[in-house]
């Protein structure tokens, strides 16, 4: 048995492993590479493997650098089921329209698309799935675990030839507004884990709420514009659910809130759908009749009318817009409007990549390129990384430490080797050494294209 890894290897994005067995070609995500131009070329590379010789295609959650390659996949000669949660196949869904409307360089056209929507086939949580397979011997099963990264996000169990493997997808950053908590494997022989944070720890998670507090009363009291650039999926759902409750409870100004972004409006009525898949908390509120999405001075401008319309209205306002790492969206059209002024803000959230304008401008330039034109950056720059979707480096070491030690107890599927994958080579590194030296476990990290045999 072999696994082969074809993304996410020393960078974040593209998240691609192939494990072959003796009966079965599988793939875990099929995501799109993203940040430095060098990676961003891999997308238009041939595919390492023949995607007709696929069986099947398991999906760890719909964010694009894990799906946004499988209609291409598909145009070139995949045919077999697309496993995933429900909740991740309705998102995958817009986000590969989305996709779809915003690339540059053509990788799948419409009709390769709905051929991808064709094969997909939802699984729920903690049900044992069985792979299809040209054979009929074939032994090659998997179970999802929720890993509470975003909504519909799973962990890949794989059972076959008497191993398990597990592969963390995108790991939550545990407890959220909204999800339930991360689960834990109760063992696994091989294990990939990603390590976006592998390096860092996130401050108090208990303390996010106030510092947004704190920045839209200091923002807004000065009269500026805050601008928080946010991925679609998750964060902006998030926030939504934060700023409910910081406007009901008269704990921020009276000010107006556009949620300027499609793919997120869109996506809202696909949240309410899985309300099943919410924590406690955000279940109680939603019982007790408060509609968490709808609240006081919240606009959603849908439209590019609507979204220019937002420029007209002067004074102090919020505006919540995609993309997440200022790498395309409408947010791009708000940071040239509204970057050169020192009594704006411009609010990061989430984790901005390697090589995006995002994280050139969270690393302090003084000046960035936006649709051709140079932009001074001059307007006050600020993160709060509590809202990071990704767990830290403690909680992924917990994570690893839960599958060891209760794999010790039971005495089965004992951890053999830990990939450490989904991260900057620094922070890669740094969680494959702290696994060395506190869990005595054999870590590496893969090589882009590395085979390895299990």
């Amino acid at each position: 048995m072999f696994l082969s890894f074809f993304g996410g290897t020393k960078f974040v994005t593209g998240a691609n492993y192939l494990l072959e067995t003796s009966n079965n070609k599988i793939l875990i995500d099929c995501g799109l590479f993203q940040g430095k131009e060098e990676i961003v070329k891999k997308n238009f590379q041939p595919f390492p493997y023949d995607p007709k010789e696929i069986d099947a295609v398991i999906i760890t959650h719909s964010h694009i650098d894990h799906i946004g390659r499988l209609p291409r996949l598909v145009k070139e000669g995949f045919s077999g089921p697309i496993f995933a949660t429900p909740a991740t196949l309705d998102l995958a869904k817009l986000m590969l329209e989305d996709e779809l409307n915003i690339q540059k360089e053509t990788l799948f056209s419409r009709k390769d698309l709905k051929r991808t929507f064709r094969l997909f086939r939802p699984v729920e949580y903690h049900k044992r799935t069985k792979i299809p397979n040209r054979l009929v011997f074939s032994d090659l099963s998997f179970k999802l675990l929720d890993a509470g990264h975003i909504l519909g996000s799973a962990i890949v169990e794989v059972f076959v030839e008497g191993k398990k493997i597990i592969f963390s997808g995108d790991l939550g950053n545990s407890p959220t507004p909204l999800l339930r908590q991360t689960e834990f494997p109760s063992s696994g022989d091989y294990v990939l884990i990603e390590s976006t944070y592998g390096d860092r720890n996130h401050p108090d998670l208990l303390k996010r709420k106030d510092l947004l507090e704190d920045t839209i009363e200091e923002v807004i009291g000065r009269g500026g514009v805050l601008m928080i650039p946010s991925f679609a999926l998750e964060r902006t759902q998030e926030l939504l659910y934060e700023f409910n409750e910081l406007v009901e409870n008269h704990r921020i100004p009276k000010v107006s809130i556009f949620l300027d972004s499609p793919l997120a409006i869109d996506s809202i009525p696909i949240y309410k759908k899985y309300k099943r898949y919410y924590n406690k908390e955000a279940s109680y509120i939603l019982r007790s009749g408060d509609e968490i999405f709808e609240f006081p001075r919240l606009v959603f401008t849908k439209t590019i009318e609507q979204s220019k319309r937002i420029e007209a209205i002067s004074g102090a306002k919020i505006i919540i817009a995609g993309s997440g790492m200022s790498t395309s969206g409408r947010i791009l059209y708000h940071e040239r409007r509204y970057l050169p002024d020192p009594k704006n803000c411009l609010l990061f959230v989430s984790y901005q990549a390697e090589g995006t304008r995002g994280r050139k401008i969270q690393d302090g330039a003084k000046e960035i390129e936006i649709f051709g034109e140079k932009i001074p950056v001059r307007a006050q720059i600020k993160s709060i990384e509590g809202y990071s979707a990704h767990a830290d480096r403690n909680a992924l070491f917990r994570w690893l430490y839960h599958i060891k030690s209760s794999a010790l107890i039971k005495n089965e599927h004992t951890v053999k080797r830990v990939f450490v994958v989904q991260g900057e080579e620094k922070a890669s590194e740094s969680l494959s050494q702290l696994i060395k030296d506190h869990l005595g476990l054999e870590a590496e990290v893969p090589e882009y294209g590395q085979k390895v045999q299990l």
